[in-house]
């Protein structure tokens, strides 16, 4: 292995740790895009169902944990370090510890699977903000590739659904409908997604639910691919359709059963546990269909090596695994790809808690 690097970084969303970091954790979130306190309020709502404490945290930590001793079994010495866009631990306090530490270059592993302004450009801009905010001496950052069809992440969807749909009355559970859930982002964002601006985000968040569905039910079989967690502005075009539409259309086409599979998350965090587990779920008794939700690739072992293998890339010049059709993505993007959305010079609606593929 080449001394290339000295560290990793995990790069994450961030979320509050109790109920006095709601509402400033929120303001950060949104800050420079004028949305009152009021509206935050709305979205402070769902985090107060869970005590004011975001699962990201806790789930980002468990993964960390998990990532050492993966390091450790392989002979990979490289220690890792931890930080959020948007509440502590901030990049800028992780990457001047990196420092101090005498770290001078580092590979970063941001917790999103797929590429869009989101999910990939804007951590590139974080990193480069926490290498300003620290200054002299900043490591260099170079972040890893996508996952959305790395072999390991596969695995732990396919996994995950094969537990969920044994959680169906048997009756059912050969003809339940899969349906896979990702971040709703603005259709712009979308639609300038990728190196050619040619709606990667969709196209990727579409692969990882082929895949997973041929690895569970073998090729060919039937899937949908739809959005949840819609926050912009009525008037600006977002991904659809909704999670909950969609269940309604099903339940007129006579659909008894549903398996949500919610492929464009990395872990069960509050757009998980709230807009899936709490609406979705409420929707589907509704119209009396039967409803369970896969669990996110977490802490899955086969996630786990995916994350040590897309290091070991780096390390190791190791072979890239893949199983997809679209090619390997996000490695040294080019400066333009996924660039950020024209946003409405007023925003009164509040984005969601958490990020697109998160």
């Amino acid at each position: 292995m080449r001394n290339d690097y000295q560290a990793l970084l995990l790069l994450s969303f961030g979320g509050p740790e109790g109920p006095a970091d709601v509402l400033p954790f929120l303001r950060n979130v949104t800050r420079g895009r004028g949305v009152p306190d009021e509206r935050l309020a709305d979205v402070a709502e769902h985090y107060q169902h869970f005590d004011g404490v975001s699962p990201i945290n806790e789930q980002n930590r468990a993964l960390i944990a998990a990532l050492r001793a993966e390091f450790a079994d392989a002979g990979i010495g490289l220690p890792i370090y931890w930080g959020n866009r948007n509440w502590a631990p901030y990049a800028a306090d992780a990457v001047r510890q990196m420092r101090d530490d005498g770290v001078q270059r580092a590979l970063v592993l941001a917790t999103s699977a797929t590429a869009s302004y989101s999910s990939c450009r804007q951590y590139r801009e974080d990193m480069a903000g926490a290498r300003e905010a620290v200054g002299d001496g900043a490591p260099e950052l170079v972040k890893l590739r996508h996952f959305f069809d790395h072999p390991g992440f596969v695995a732990a969807g396919a996994d995950h659904l094969r537990e969920a749909l044994a959680r169906l009355p048997a009756d059912v559970r050969d003809t339940a409908r899969l349906v896979f859930t990702a971040h709703s982002i603005p259709q712009t964002m979308n639609d300038a997604s990728g190196p050619r601006r040619d709606g990667l985000y969709a196209a990727q968040q579409r692969e990882t639910a082929r895949l997973i569905t041929e690895a569970v039910r073998g090729p060919g079989a039937d899937f949908d691919v739809v959005w949840q967690s819609r926050s912009g502005p009525p008037q600006v075009p977002w991904l659809a359709p909704d999670i909950n539409d969609h269940l309604r259309e099903l339940a007129e086409r006579g659909v008894p059963a549903v398996v949500n599979m919610p492929s464009g998350f990395v872990s069960d965090h509050i757009e998980v546990l709230w807009d899936l587990d709490n609406e979705a779920r409420e929707t589907a008794a509704s119209l009396g269909m039967a409803f369970v939700r896969a669990a996110t690739a977490g802490t899955h072992p086969a996630f786990v090596t995916a994350l040590r293998e897309l290091v070991e890339e780096r390390l190791a010049d190791a072979a890239p695994r893949s199983l997809g059709n679209l090619g390997l993505c996000g490695i040294d993007c080019p400066a333009g790809c996924c660039p950020a959305p024209q946003r409405p010079a007023a925003v009164t609606t509040p984005p969601a808690g958490e990020p697109p593929a998160a």
